[in-house]
C-alpha cells in the first residue's frame, strides 16, 4: 500500500506544491510514490529529495481532464495507492474529482493538514469562508486535494528510483485545443510565497506600478481587492477573496484594502499578514500580524527601496 502524489508542472519547472504533497504523504508512515506527468528526470529528483520512495513518469500529448485522470487512476491501481493526494489548484480539481469516482474513493478538498494512517486520515480544512475549520477523518481509498503552500516540505535522502509507465490517456470525450494566457500575472498567485495587494486605496490603476515595484523586488505575486477589480482597475485574475483566489502564503502585504470579510476568506490562512491602510479602525487590522497606519503613497515606495538595501 502506498500514498501516491501527483506532481504539477508550470512550464519547465516543477511547482513547490508538488514537493509538499510528497513530503505531506510522508507523515502517513507508508511509502510515497510521485507521479511526474510530462516531466523530466531532474525535476523526478527533486521529488525524491522532498521524500518519494519511487517516482513514475508518464506521458499525456494532450491535456485533458478525462486524460489526467486516466493516467492518474491506472498508476494508483499498479501501485496499490490507498491515497491520491494533489494539488488543490485549477489543474487539479479538474481531474480529482473524476480519479475518486473511478477508485470509488471518498473526496476531501482544499485541505491544509495531514496526519494520522492510510487506513484512517486526519485533516483540517478551512469551512465558512475560512472563519471556521472542520477537522476530518477520512478512510482510504480517498482524494485528497491539498491547498498550495499548507504544508513544510522536509529534505529526504533514500534510493533513487525512477520509472516509467506505459499508462495513457484512454478513451477521452473532450480535448483543451487552445489556452489563453494573457490574463495571467508574473507569478501564480495561487503559487506565491509572498503576494502584494492593492485595494481602492491605491485610487486608481495608473498606481498598480508602485506595487508592482514592490512585487519585482521581493519576488511576489500582484493580487487585488474585489473593490479594485469591480471598478475596472485590473483584470479578476489577480483578485483575491471569496469570489476570487484563495491563497495562503508566507506573507500577504495588504495596501489600501479595508478588510472585507469576502477578501478575508480568500487570505485569512496566510502566514503572515502586513495591512497598511490610514484608516486605523480598518478590520483588515484585526487579522494582520503587522499593522502600518499611514498614506500607502509614503510607505511602500519606502519599503521597495528598504528591500532593494536588503536583498541587493
Amino acid at each position: 500500500m502506498a500514498v501516491l502524489a501527483v506532481a504539477e508542472l508550470k512550464g519547465d519547472s516543477l511547482k513547490k506544491i508538488s514537493k509538499e504533497l510528497v513530503s505531506a504523504g510522508r507523515t502517513l508512515g507508508t511509502p510515497v510514490v510521485a507521479l511526474l506527468v510530462n516531466g523530466n528526470d531532474a525535476q523526478a529528483k527533486e521529488l525524491l529529495g522532498a521524500g518519494a520512495d519511487t517516482v513514475v513518469k508518464a506521458t499525456l500529448a494532450n491535456y485533458s481532464p478525462e486524460g489526467m485522470a486516466n493516467i492518474v487512476s491506472a498508476v494508483a491501481k499498479e501501485k496499490g495507492a490507498k491515497i491520491v493526494l494533489a494539488a488543490h489548484s485549477v489543474l487539479g480539481r479538474d481531474y480529482a474529482g473524476r480519479v475518486a469516482v473511478q477508485l470509488g474513493a471518498n473526496v476531501a478538498a482544499d485541505v491544509v493538514s495531514i496526519k494520522g494512517s492510510l487506513e484512517n486520515v486526519e485533516l483540517r480544512k478551512p469551512v465558512y469562508s475560512g472563519k471556521a475549520f472542520a477537522n476530518i477523518r477520512i478512510k482510504s481509498p480517498a482524494v485528497i486535494t491539498v491547498r498550495p503552500n499548507s504544508q513544510e516540505v522536509k529534505a529526504h535522502s533514500g534510493a533513487e528510483a525512477i520509472e516509467t509507465s506505459s499508462a495513457g490517456e484512454g478513451n477521452v470525450t473532450g480535448k483543451i485545443t487552445s489556452t489563453d494566457m494573457s490574463g495571467g500575472s508574473k507569478i501564480q498567485l495561487t503559487d506565491a510565497s509572498i503576494i502584494v495587494s492593492g485595494g481602492r486605496g491605491i485610487k486608481g490603476p495608473e498606481n498598480w506600478p508602485l506595487l508592482q515595484a514592490l512585487c519585482d523586488v521581493t519576488g511576489a505575486a500582484l493580487g487585488a481587492s474585489r473593490a479594485a477589480v469591480d471598478a475596472g482597475w485590473i483584470s479578476h485574475s489577480a483578485q483575491v477573496g471569496q469570489t476570487g483566489k484563495t491563497v495562503s502564503p508566507n506573507c500577504y502585504i495588504a495596501c489600501g484594502i479595508s478588510g472585507a470579510i469576502q477578501h478575508l476568506a480568500g487570505m485569512g490562512s496566510s502566514k503572515y499578514i502586513v495591512a497598511i491602510n490610514k484608516d486605523k479602525d480598518a478590520p483588515i487590522f484585526k487579522v494582520a500580524t503587522y499593522g502600518i497606519v499611514d498614506d500607502l503613497f509614503k510607505v511602500v515606495p519606502a519599503m521597495t527601496d528598504e528591500f532593494k538595501k536588503v536583498l541587493g
